[in-house]
């Protein structure tokens, strides 16, 4: 059986929706200032302005003041393996508000969570959640390694209950990122909490013709109008190149989002 390509038209839709959406992302070991001054620069483009700009704790303050007035500003803790303290994943996150950080994207314990420590993963998801109320916190799952459906859902139920306004799929740091069925599961969840939590979707994502399908499922299972930057991000660098093309225009050539997530 084959499969007809999408359009131009239909990848430049995609392109269209998908740009606001996009947290651009840079969490490379080797990051600087000025790697995060390249970024900040391409947040805006000529067809619009991405939703963030999401960058190492170290790194917050230059983006911060050359972020592009209305894109807003992320950062990542207990990143990517999820096993940090908690005390300092908490002071980690305080010193990030310091410097204008509105949101953050951190780690669930998985490790614990695999091992049985299922109170500890309340109890620390519900510290950080104290911590950042007033911000948007967003809690990765890192789907590519749990791969049963049943134990997803469950992980997706407590970070809901503690307090998650965002479910991610992926740190980008493991061999499988974001997977259509790993969507579903955490979308069909939210449904039934009936809380108004969002999706983020990272990992792997480089071209509007791999954003197409989940765009088409959140569609599906939640509405045509539920889709916006309230409700829906994209984890991502290169991926920028992509939609400003399918929108008409040449990506300015640089080398801040080489190696990014």
């Amino acid at each position: 059986m084959t499969t007809t390509a999408p359009s131009a038209a239909a990848l430049a839709a995609v392109a269209r929706r998908a740009l606001p959406l996009l947290d651009l992302t840079l969490l490379n070991d080797d990051d600087d200032e000025a790697r995060i001054r390249g970024l900040a620069a391409r947040a805006t483009t000529p067809v619009g302005s991405v939703a963030a700009l999401c960058v190492w704790p170290r790194l917050v303050k230059t983006a911060y003041t050359e972020r592009p007035a209305g894109v807003r500003l992320a950062t990542v803790v207990n990143f990517p393996q999820g096993t940090d303290a908690p005390g300092q994943v908490i002071d980690t996150i305080l010193d990030a508000f310091n410097y204008g950080v509105e949101e953050i994207d951190v780690v669930f314990p998985h490790v614990y969570f695999r091992h049985g420590s299922v109170e500890y993963c309340r109890q620390v998801l519900t510290a950080y959640r104290q911590v950042t109320t007033g911000r948007t916190l967003k809690v990765i799952l890192e789907t590519g390694l749990i791969p049963d459906p049943g134990t997803l859902r469950t992980m997706c139920q407590i970070a809901i209950e503690c307090g998650a306004d965002f479910l991610k799929t992926s740190t980008g740091k493991v061999p499988v990122g974001a997977t259509l069925p790993a969507a579903e599961v955490m979308l069909r969840t939210i449904i039934g909490s009936g809380r108004p939590v969002g999706l983020k979707i990272s990992g792997g994502l480089r071209t509007a013709e791999q954003i197409a399908p989940y765009l088409t499922l959140a569609d599906r299972l939640m509405g045509v109008s539920w889709v916006s930057p309230q409700t829906f991000r994209i984890g991502a660098s290169s991926l920028i190149d992509d939609l400003i093309r399918h929108l008409g225009e040449t990506p300015t050539p640089s080398a801040a989002t080489k190696g990014g997530y």
